[in-house]
């Protein structure tokens, strides 16, 4: 791809036409796969789910670039060990790409997602976590214990959250939650700062998606020494000025 892929391409009426397709596509290639893949996930547990739903993530993204035109790039090392990785959120897009990165990927999800016929089963088959938000601070301690239950189990693998709590514009920027700092004090697991400028191409509602190459980028880890009063400050700056990196270079100016 030339540099120009880089930058955000035109929006016309057509863009909103295949973007209807698009999600009629993907809603039927979504019953079609997760049926046929039953078989998988009965043999192979979590494994036989985490290579059904990695085939299913990839061909959302084949259909992305098929009926949008827009493609995400990847770049530094995605982790494949247990590991929190805490991105960027602006998009749908990123969820995709991200989640399609890593092996073994699980988010923390409301409850009433996994009780969705299809995605949520698979949901729970690759280890995603359901919190019941109603509960407070009693949900966070039954995530915490969950998270626990995993790693004394088969293994966390990659958990990924959301610090800001939300989807976000391009430039704006939101207090981090505190949770991924709970997560890793319990676990004392490595956090992988995700940055991304998906949201320059795929906007928050998913309506007008422009096409182009996006980029989403796993950075270095921060490690379970750095110490708990310098975390969420490192975090939010690894993943703040990254993102902003990523951004400028598809031509984005605050």
């Amino acid at each position: 791809m030339s540099r120009s892929d880089t930058t955000p391409g035109p929006l016309g009426p057509y863009q909103y036409v295949q973007n209807a397709l698009y999600y009629v596509h993907v809603a039927l290639a979504t019953v079609v796969i997760g049926l046929i893949g039953i078989p998988r996930v009965i043999r192979g547990g979590r494994e036989g789910a985490n290579r059904v739903a990695t085939g299913w993530i990839g061909y959302m993204l084949w259909a992305a670039r098929l009926h949008l035109g827009v493609t995400c790039e990847v770049r530094g090392t995605p982790p494949t060990e247990d590991c929190i990785v805490a991105a960027k959120h602006q998009c749908f897009l990123d969820i995709l790409a991200i989640a399609h990165a890593v092996p073994r990927r699980n988010f923390i999800m409301k409850r009433e997602v996994m009780r969705v016929p299809v995605m949520g089963w698979y949901a729970y088959k690759v280890g995603c976590i359901p919190i019941d938000r109603s509960k407070g601070r009693d949900a966070m301690r039954a995530i915490v214990a969950r998270i626990g239950e995993r790693m004394a189990g088969e293994g966390l693998g990659q958990l990924i959250i959301y610090p800001e709590g939300t989807r976000t514009r391009p430039g704006e920027r939101r207090s981090y939650k505190h949770g991924v700092g709970t997560f890793r004090e319990a676990t004392q697991l490595p956090v992988v700062p995700v940055a991304v400028n998906t949201g320059l191409f795929w906007p928050r509602k998913g309506w007008g998606v422009r096409p182009g190459r996006a980029v989403i980028e796993f950075l270095p880890p921060i490690d379970a020494q750095t110490p708990n009063d310098d975390f969420m400050t490192t975090l939010a700056s690894q993943i703040e000025d990254n993102s902003d990196r990523l951004m400028a270079e598809a031509g984005f100016r605050r």
